[in-house]
This record gives C-alpha cells, structure tokens and sequence, in this order.
C-alpha cells in the first residue's frame, strides 16, 4: 500500500493520449496562427500560407515573398513555389521558453510589388520529453523525537521542465509506519505528515522513497531517498524577521554585489540557537545566479543577471538551528532594466544595384531595428551617415525603409557605402552600425563627346589608295555598351562616293584612292560618333583633310610656241638693254614647285642676248654690231624649283636687220610659219564669255527690281487732300499746299511720281 498526493484531491486520474496536430487560422487577413509540436523533424510542415492567404503560389513568387523571425535566429523556412512554411529545425520548447506555460514564435510574411507585411505566429506544444527530477537524489530531514503527531516537514519539489499535462502532477511515497504525503497546494509542495511519534532510541532513522510523476502518456516519473535522522529535543525553530523580501537590483550588478541579506534567530543557546541558512525549493538556475552565504545569510549576485531573459527571480531560504528545527521565507528579487543592449539592425530586403535613373523615393532596401532593453533604453531612431542622396522612412512596427531622395548620376558618383546607425535613447546611449553597398548602373544619358570640334589633317598628293593620315577620337561617359563608340562618314544626298573612310572602331581616317593637288586641294567631312545604347546618341565632328602638292608638273611655255620656235627681229641699231622678246611659261603646280627660273641653253652668240632669269624677258646684252651675224638660234630652258626640279625649253628664232621692208620675204624663207598657240585663244575666249554672262546676269537682276519696285507703288492708295480746301470758292489751294504733280510717261492710272512743294512755305 502507497500513500498518494495529487494536485487536486479526490479527482480521477487522467491519462491525455497527445495527437499531434497542426492547427492554423487567420486572424482578419493581417495575422496568420499556427501550431507545432516540439521535438519535430527538421522541416516539418507548420502550414500553407498561400492557401491561409487566399493567394496562388505564382503570386508568391512574383511578389518575393520571404519569411522574417523575430530574434536573431531564423526558426522558419518558406517555400516560395508551394507557400508552404516549415521548420528549419527540430524546436525544444523547453529550450526556446523556459518556464513559460504557453510558447509563441512570433514571424513576418513580407510581400514586394507592393510592399506588404503580414503578422503569424506558431504556438510550441508541449510533448512530454521530460521526466520529473528532485534537485537532490538524497534528502535529509532531522527530526526531534519529541516531535507531536500531524507536524508537517515540507520537502524539496521536483521539477518537470514539461508544462500543462506533461507537467508534474503528482507525489508517491512509499508505505511505512510513521509519515504519510500530502499535497496540499501548489506553492507549498509536498509535505511529509507525521502520523506516529518518533522514538530515537527504538529506530535512529528511517529511509523513504519518494515518487514524482507527471501526467503525459505514457507518464514519466523520478525519485528520490527521503532519509530521516531521529534527534534529541529542541523545542524552539527559528524565526525569520520577514516571511517575505522584497529587493530590487540592477542587471548590471558586478558578481559579489550584496542582494540582501536574510535574518532568522533561535531563542535555544548552544548549537540548537545557531542558524544556518540554506537555499530550498530553488532551481539550479537560481543557484548558478545567486549566493547564499550559510552563516551569515547574506545573498549576493554569482552569475550574470538578464532583464531581458528575466525580469523576476523567486527563492525560498530556509533557517535551520543545531538541533535540526528549521523555517523558510520567501525572497523576491526583482532585476531593474540598464541600458546594456545595443540596438540590432537586421536586413530584409536589399537591392545591390539601382539604374541611375531612378526616380526619388525608389526604395532601395528593407531593416527592422530591435532594441532588446525596456522604455526609453529600447526606443530607437535611425540616421545616415554623411551627406548621401538617400533617406530614412520608418513604416510599421520597428521597420525602415531605405529610399533615394535626389536623382543619381553614376558619373559622379558610381556606387554608394552606405552607413545607417541606429541610436537607442538610454542615458548612456548604445548605437550600431550597418554598412550597405549601393552600386548605380549605367543608363546612356551621355553622348558621346570629340576631343574636338575640327580635325585638320593633310596628304601629299599621289598618295597610295587607302593611306591613314590621322584619326578622330570621341569619349562617352558612360559605361559598358553605352560607352562603345562607333564612327562612320555623314554623307548628304547626292553626294558622291567619298574620298575619305573612317575605321568604326579606332576612328583610324584613311584616303581611299589618290588624290591629285590640281583638281582637289582640300576635303571636307563630317564624321559622326554614335555610342551602343538604346535609343543610341551621337555627336559630329568636321574632318578636313588639306592635299599638299608635289612637283609632278613640268613648266608648259606659252610663248614662244610650236616646236621650231618663234621668230623675232632685231634692227641693227638696238642698243644694250633692247626688249626683243618675252618668255612666258605656266606650272600647273603650287608654290615652290611652281616658281619658275628661265636661263640661255644655247646661243649662236652667247655674249649678245641676256634672259632675266626671273622675268623671261630677253634683251640685248651690248648693242647691236655690223660684225654680228644676221641669223640666231636660242635655246630657253624653264625650270621650276621642285624636289627633284622639272624644265621645259623652246627655240627664238632671231633675225638682225637693217630695216624692215623685206621681213617678211627673209622671214618666209628662213623658217616655215609656226601654228598659231590655239590655248591662249581659247583662254581668251572663255574670259569673255564669263565677262559677257556676268554683265547679263546684272542688267536682268537691276530689271527685275524695277518691276518690283513699281508694282509695289501701283498698290499704295491716291493722296487725300483737306476737305476744307475742296469746298474752297477761290479755286486755287493756298501756297503751304500748292504741289508739283509729275505723272511717268505712257502711264495710266496716274501714279504720282514725285510731290514735292511749289513754292517754299514762310
């Protein structure tokens, strides 16, 4: 037979058969509730939040929807495919919510496009995992002998980490002649009730066991050894000053810090009135917190306290004398907050990259910030650092959202570090920092840009085909495809093939073919440098390319003409300095290669005609002589002053003659008459039909504006003249009026040519 103590006495024993069950609601389309049992497998299925949320799981995906736990440790995993939402790990709830009757996991369901959040929570069920323990496998009670029949010893209670059911529910002992268990309440715990008076001298002590059970199924259980020592009389216990302390510390107390201290005295002398002073009923958390001096019944801090982990701290110390009579009291330590937890800033979204040209307010990322300390220790607020075009909006609960504030340009600036402090308002105030990267991507708003507006470039003539001469260089800001620049020739309409080419990647100008000074001396293009962005820009350039000229052109005489030369007379007494004839040569080249020198080849008489040398004119070097002879042949050599120089020559035939009357007999005899040069005829021709056409074109033009002219005066109304005067009797207009009308000849409708007064007015 066992004598039992339950928690409610005289009520059946319930055996709970545990199903796990996962339950899940909604709570008005804002707040999501779910249910797990501890101890699950990895992944397991906490519920369907596209099916809660009345949303198809394409919707989920699309909005990147993602899943946010509170804390720092991320307890849930969502599906964005399926929606469904799952364990990332197998949970303990004795772990997670220690001491806690009903555990909660708070999360967020955040949704983009727009932004919106949506509030769950997973209830923890308990599973009975945990059996009940004693904090000690052997306890002692000393026991006067004088003790009287229904005295009650209160002993050491078990603990069942397990809550509700699976918690600890009831007590057994073990049959014997002297105690029975009661259970009286649940603050007091179990309680030893002597039945029969001890007698040391028949049995010195007496060994009990001890059963605890809890209420899961199957049930678990722990025991303990009650061991009762017999004692010889003391007839007082002690007596502490206060049942109950109440003190208040700080969480940031030192180790060693004085909590309070306990006081209970003994009225006995001896050993039965000192006090000793114990720790009973306490957890071993308390006691890895707390220190309890036994003499002096001091308490003071050994561990570290935590306000945010607990905010209150029970124990019960119990007063024992020398003769093994004891009383207990209850201390209550209540741990006050300090600002001693910095603010925590956790990301949930972050876009690395935003184009540049993104418009002011574009969100850039998502943070909530938690502070884990009370009242103005956990109120926080947000900053940036330094001066970027960027902001901070708070939007619901503890959450911010980072948004640009003024138009990008990732030309000056091409990527950001962003830093965001986030500041608690403790008297001592705690801050932390979390840095972000920004990168702005390019947009083609810059086009291209010449290093400059004209190019000029030259070529000698004669060039080979497809000779580069030089090339254009533009320069786009811009990045990637939008800043590859491609050249190419602007060509009008009409216009012909293009002398020059340009290379579309280096902008390398290249002539095409070879060109001759005479007919092109200078080109003139436009070079057009289009970058690789959509809608693609461009800019222009002006290539002029400048042909230099090469002496590839020999004088041409013009005079004298023909190929046996031209004839000359020469009378006899010509003195020195006589003009017989003028050289005139042309070089179809430019300047220095078309600067031309005329010197003697050959002369029948070398000292009797000088050529000047710049001007062509041949003269006579002395005068004339009878001795000289009648007939002379000159040969005229032109040279330019080209690299390597270019000459022509021509033949005067030159006759000395005493007069003139038979010229033209000695002439027809001396040489054949030489063709006439037919190019300066036509030279000649051509400037008069230029000068003739120029003097047509005038007289049409002035013709023309006449007409003009008088049409326009046909259009202006007759003069009106004063009414006063019309109705005058006297039959002239007075002299201030009097006007000379001139009409133009052959006209009709009597325009007025001229007016102008009569007579001048005084």
């Amino acid at each position: 037979m066992a004598w039992n103590g339950r928690r409610s006495p005289g009520s059946p024993r319930q055996v709970v058969i545990f199903i796990l069950c996962v339950c899940v609601w909604q709570s008005g389309a804002e707040s999501l509730r779910y249910s797990l049992a501890e101890e699950m497998e990895r992944d397991s299925f906490v519920g369907n939040i596209a099916q809660d949320l009345g949303l198809a799981p394409s919707q989920l995906a699309a909005r990147k929807v993602r899943v946010v736990s509170e804390g720092s440790q991320q307890l849930f995993r969502l599906n964005p495919s399926s929606g469904v939402l799952t364990a990332k790990e197998s949970l303990d709830r004795e772990e997670i919510c220690p001491q806690r009757e009903t555990c909660t996991l708070f999360f967020k369901i955040l949704f983009d496009n727009p932004l919106q959040m949506v509030r769950g929570e997973v209830e923890v069920l308990d599973v009975n995992d945990n059996s009940p323990v004693f904090p000690q496998k052997e306890m002692i009670l000393k026991i006067p002998e004088t003790t009287s029949p229904g005295y009650r010893f209160p002993i050491e209670s078990a603990h069942d980490k397990d809550v509700g059911t699976n918690g600890l529910q009831n007590y057994s002992l073990e049959y014997n002649l002297h105690f029975s268990l009661d259970v009286a309440t649940e603050e007091t715990g179990a309680e030893l009730v002597l039945e029969r008076p001890l007698d040391r001298e028949e049995q010195r002590e007496l060994t009990l066991h001890l059963t605890a059970t809890d209420g899961g199924s199957p049930s678990r259980s722990g025991t303990a050894r009650v061991r009762i020592v017999v004692l010889d009389v003391n007839d007082n216990t002690p007596k502490f000053s206060q049942k109950v302390y109440e003190v208040r510390v700080a969480e940031s107390s030192p180790p060693g810090q004085l909590v309070v201290r306990v006081t209970a005295t003994d009225p006995d002398e001896g050993t039965y009135g000192k006090v000793q002073y114990a720790f009973t009923q306490t957890s071993e958390q308390f006691r890895q917190l707390f220190d309890l001096n036994p003499d002096t019944g001091e308490i003071r801090v050994a561990g570290s306290l935590d306000f945010e982990e607990m905010k209150k701290h029970e124990m019960m110390v119990k007063a024992t004398d020398g003769g093994e009579l004891f009383s207990q009291c209850k201390v209550l330590v209540e741990v006050t907050d300090v600002n001693d937890n910095a603010p925590e800033i956790q990301l949930t979204s972050h876009a690395a990259s935003i184009p540049e040209d993104a418009p002011p307010r574009t969100v850039v990322a998502l943070f909530s910030v938690r502070d884990r300390d009370s009242g103005d220790n956990g109120r926080t607020e947000c900053t940036i650092e330094g001066d970027l075009p960027f902001t901070l909006t708070p939007t619901f609960d503890n959450y911010y959202e980072l948004r640009t504030n003024a138009a990008l340009d990732r030309e000056t600036t091409a990527e950001y570090n962003i830093s965001i402090r986030a500041t608690d308002w403790g008297q001592r105030r705690l801050s932390s920092v979390e840095r972000l990267w920004v990168e702005v991507s390019d947009v083609n708003d810059n086009a291209p840009a010449f290093s400059q507006e004209l190019y000029s470039l030259w070529v000698t003539e004669n060039n080979r085909p497809l000779v580069r001469i030089g090339s254009v260089a533009a320069r786009d800001a811009d990045a990637g495809s939008n800043a590859r620049v491609q050249y190419a020739l602007v060509r009008e309409e009409g216009q012909e093939q293009p002398l020059l080419s340009v290379n579309s990647e280096s902008g390398e100008v290249y002539v095409v073919r070879s060109l001759d000074y005479e007919r092109v001396r200078a080109l003139e293009v436009r070079v057009r440098a289009v970058d690789g962005g959509s809608p693609a820009l461009s800019a222009q350039a002006v290539v002029r390319v400048v042909v230099r000229d090469e002496n590839d052109n020999a004088p041409v005489v013009l005079h004298p003409g023909g190929e046996s030369g031209a004839g000359e007379l020469v009378p006899r007494w010509a003195p020195a300095g006589y003009l017989v004839a003028k050289v005139v040569a042309v070089d179809a080249d430019a300047g220095q290669n078309a600067w031309l020198s005329y010197e003697l080849a050959k002369a029948t008489e070398p000292g009797l005609f000088r050529l000047g040398p710049h001007s062509g004119e041949l003269r006579t070097a002395r005068a004339v002589a009878e001795r000289d002879a009648a007939r002379h042949r000159l040969v005229v050599l032109v040279r330019d002053r080209g690299q390597p120089p270019r000459s022509a020559s021509a033949t005067l035939a030159i006759a000395l003659l005493n007069d003139f009357s038979d010229v033209q007999g000695r002439l027809s005899h001396e040489a054949p008459p030489a063709e006439p040069d037919h190019t300066l005829t036509l030279y000649l021709i051509a400037c008069l039909a230029c000068v003739s056409a120029l003097f047509l074109a005038t007289g049409l033009a002035a013709l023309l504006m006449k007409l003009r002219r008088d049409r326009r005066k046909r259009a202006e109304p007759l003069p009106t003249f004063p009414t006063a005067v019309a109705d005058s009797d006297a039959g002239s207009l007075p002299r201030s009026l009097v006007y000379d009308v001139r009409l133009a000849t052959g006209t009709l409708s009597s325009d007025f040519r001229f007016l102008g007064p009569f007579w001048p007015c005084f």
